[in-house]
């Protein structure tokens, strides 16, 4: 075990020990020359059977682990394989897990739960949307931490634990008895994301009703017969997670967090209150089948008048809350986001002024969270416009979704290089298969993410590596942006030149300065050809660009020559 004091790999000094695993010791570390402190796990070679293997799973799980970047997971920014042991540099995450706030205050309050539960959803659909998918297995209280501000993360990825039959609360190597899903133990098929929705609902039981699954009787009861107080729609959001036959659950986290985002609205209690308001409203009206009819033929009627609505709406918006409505009105079309040939969408309406600040951002973060809509009637409910179009009109969902992430990309005023390519990326991400350059602008994301955190963390082999996986990406995009329209190219060639000024001298590090110049001469060449009038200011734009960079990069190498 590693002692307090001692120094990890020169530089995380361990300050004292605070967790145990099956096969782990966590510890506080800190590193002096950044005065930042870190989580240091150590996995021990002696006493572990077939260590090897186990090794190798812990490997290729942190190697995966190291390109995520999520708010809700920790960061893992170095693996150091000693003589004795296996060592894991992480985020130190101040708080405590979710199984001590069981142990001692008991059961969670309902809207706690909740409101960790979508968090963990969104989690799980970042992990469920990679490429490859990643599939968690191991969710439980043990492994989720609340931080001081409420908020919550994932913890414990990449280490495999041994089943230990005497004590089911600890983990096997796919799961946690009483939480584990029963396809993990083998004879119902392969694990996927259901797998994980079911692992979140043994957990959300028990955060809820404080009713141990990993405990006699060692069942998933209806909640409400624990404490009738609970609400009917989070009883059947667990009863429906925590199903045998993985069909019968939510498919995705996006299904569940839409569920969870309404659960009142599945409640007993809201249906009685939603039926009596019903029953005055057709007492009032008479009940007749005359009225009836009349009420059918008034419904149809204003479904006929939606199109006619919609372009009305699109026609005269002025505001957000006017594409707003369009969007609600038909959640199949995309025009009030897109624009058509007579009207601006969203997007366009946003960067109007040629920027897309902080409030605009907001308005198009709002999409994801869902719109209200009101009915005839008065009642409002929330709808998940971005999840609607995506089932009715795919096609659109992309295009949509593309947009927005260029919005991100060329407008976005934040000024942190890292953190715009990041926002764009949660966009670009449903764009992949229609837009190659999506998967481009993600994998520029991801660079700059890793660049960031091995820069704080010092691990400079590391950084470098991700500064040439950057200066490839770079090069890639130079040579697909011939196939753009003028007006993208311009605005891609500024990115490329953005790039290159505000990494010079790592650039310089990993590529020649002959060969960067020679690109930012190409980019030069390529701008002679767009003839385009209205273009000829952002033309004149690009050069200025270039020559500032082409000028740091002689800089570069100017210091390097004296030297």
């Amino acid at each position: 075990m590693l002692e307090v004091g001692s120094l990890v790999d020169g530089k995380y000094k361990i300050l004292n020990k605070v967790g145990q695993g099956g096969m782990s010791v966590v510890y506080l570390a800190m590193n002096e020359k950044a005065n930042k402190q870190w989580a240091v796990k150590e996995v021990r070679k002696d006493g572990i059977k077939d260590f090897e293997v186990v090794k190798q799973g812990l490997v290729a799980e942190t190697d995966i682990l190291k390109k995520l970047s999520h708010p809700n997971l920790p960061s893992i920014i170095d693996v150091i394989d000693t003589a004795d042991s296996f060592i894991i540099i992480m985020d130190y995450i101040q708080g405590n897990s979710l199984n001590k706030a069981l142990a001692e205050y008991g059961a969670q309050p309902q809207e706690h739960v909740i409101s960790w539960a979508k968090q963990l959803c969104d989690v799980l659909n970042y992990l469920h949307t990679r490429e490859p998918a990643i599939i968690y297995r191991d969710m439980k209280p043990a492994n989720i931490m609340l931080k001081p501000d409420g908020n919550v993360t994932l913890i414990d990825f990449g280490t495999a634990r041994e089943f230990k039959e005497k004590n089911l609360a600890d983990t096997t190597c796919l799961g946690t008895v009483g939480y584990a899903a029963p396809e993990q133990f083998g004879g119902m098929g392969q694990t996927d994301a259901r797998t994980d929705i079911y692992c979140l609902g043994a957990t959300l039981y028990h955060l809820v009703t404080g009713m141990n699954p990993c405990e006699p009787p060692y069942e998933i009861k209806p909640i409400r017969e624990i404490n009738p107080a609970l609400s009917g729609g989070l009883e059947r959001i667990i009863q429906k997670c925590t199903r045998k036959d993985p069909n019968e659950r939510y498919q995705s986290a996006a299904e569940l967090m839409y569920a969870l985002e309404h659960y009142d609205e599945i409640d007993d209690l809201y249906r009685k209150k939603q039926k009596g308001k019903l029953a005055k409203f057709l007492t009032c009206a008479g009940v007749t089948l005359a009225l009836a009819a009349t009420s059918v033929w008034g419904f149809f009627a204003a479904e006929g008048k939606k199109t006619e609505n919609y372009d009305y709406i699109l026609a005269n918006a002025a505001s957000a809350t006017d594409y707003y409505q369009a969007i609600v009105t038909d959640t199949s079309r995309t025009e009030a986001y897109l624009g058509n040939g007579d009207s601006k969408g969203l997007i366009e309406y946003l960067i109007t002024d040629g920027e897309l600040t902080a409030d605009d951002s907001a308005v198009l973060m709002k999409l994801k969270g869902g719109l209200e809509q009101v009915d005839m009637w008065g009642y409002s409910t929330t709808v998940n416009v971005l999840e609607e179009l995506k089932e009715s009109n795919y096609e659109g969902y992309e295009e949509v979704c593309y947009q927005i992430g260029e919005a991100y990309i060329f407008y976005y005023n934040l000024g942190v290089e890292k953190d715009k390519y990041a926002t764009a990326a949660t966009w670009f991400r449903y764009a992949t298969e229609k837009h190659p350059v999506a998967k481009m602008y993600c994998d520029i994301s991801a660079c700059l993410q890793n660049i960031a955190k091995f820069s704080k963390a010092e691990q400079y082999a590391s950084l470098y590596s991700e500064y040439e996986n950057l200066w490839k990406q770079v090069k890639t995009l130079q040579t697909d942006a011939g196939s753009y329209d003028d007006d993208l190219k311009l605005r891609v060639w500024n990115e490329i030149v953005d790039m290159i000024r505000n990494n010079a001298k790592e650039f310089c590090e990993v590529s020649s300065q002959s060969e960067i110049i020679a690109l930012l001469e190409e980019v030069k060449k390529s701008s002679s050809g767009v003839t385009n009038t209205f273009l000829q200011e952002s033309v004149s734009s690009l050069l200025d660009n270039i020559g500032i960079a082409e000028t740091k990069i002689n800089s570069v190498k100017t210091d390097k020559a004296a030297n």
